[in-house]
């Protein structure tokens, strides 16, 4: 598939989840066993942990389609990072969807500052930038939206393996917004 037609296909997954037409398909027994000898994801999908977002639902895909890195805050940090590496050099895959939320509890605690312990104050700090670039009175929605698109920013600047596959044209970074509510993905 061209990267148009990735973008194509996640975009109607998300119609068919949004209208609560899901096909469902790919996740069955032979599925399963199709796949083990081995992956071939056509998008890498970089998603908030939160238990409301479900990239795999949200664009109603099978086992095997998605390399889903799901991290607070859907934040690029060294083991987000690497993992996407993993995807687009090893498996060959040319999407990256960077896909904030709507409420999101990581960018909120950013917002809010505070001492929140070492592993959590590290976490948020990566959501800093976005606090930065947005308006003083900025929603958390608004930061939401600006985090993803710094952080689809960033994986260019902090991975050369990322950097030159979208160099060279055969990776495409793109940010994303998940409306809690309706379940629609907004392509940023």
């Amino acid at each position: 598939m061209t990267k148009e037609e990735v973008l194509n296909r996640l975009k109607e997954g998300n119609q068919r989840f949004i209208e609560d037409k899901k096909e469902g398909k790919l996740q069955d027994k032979s599925r399963r066993e199709e796949l083990t000898g081995g992956q071939s994801p056509y998008a890498i999908v970089l998603s908030c942990a939160d238990s409301r977002v479900v990239p795999e639902l949200a664009f109603d895909t099978g086992l095997g389609e998605l390399f889903t890195v799901r991290v607070a805050g859907n934040i690029a940090n060294s083991s987000s990072i690497a993992s996407m590496e993993y995807a687009v050099a090893i498996l060959g895959t040319e999407i990256i969807v960077v896909m904030g939320h709507e409420s999101c509890g990581a960018v909120n605690a950013a917002m809010s500052g505070g001492d929140n312990g070492y592993n959590l104050n590290h976490l948020v700090s990566h959501i800093a930038p976005a606090i930065a670039a947005s308006k003083k009175d900025a929603t958390v929605n608004e930061v939401v939206k600006k985090n993803a698109h710094l952080t689809a920013e960033e994986l260019t600047r902090r991975s050369t393996i990322i950097k030159d596959a979208v160099d060279s044209g055969k990776l495409k970074i793109v940010p994303a917004y998940y409306n809690l509510d309706s379940g629609k993905v907004d392509f940023l």
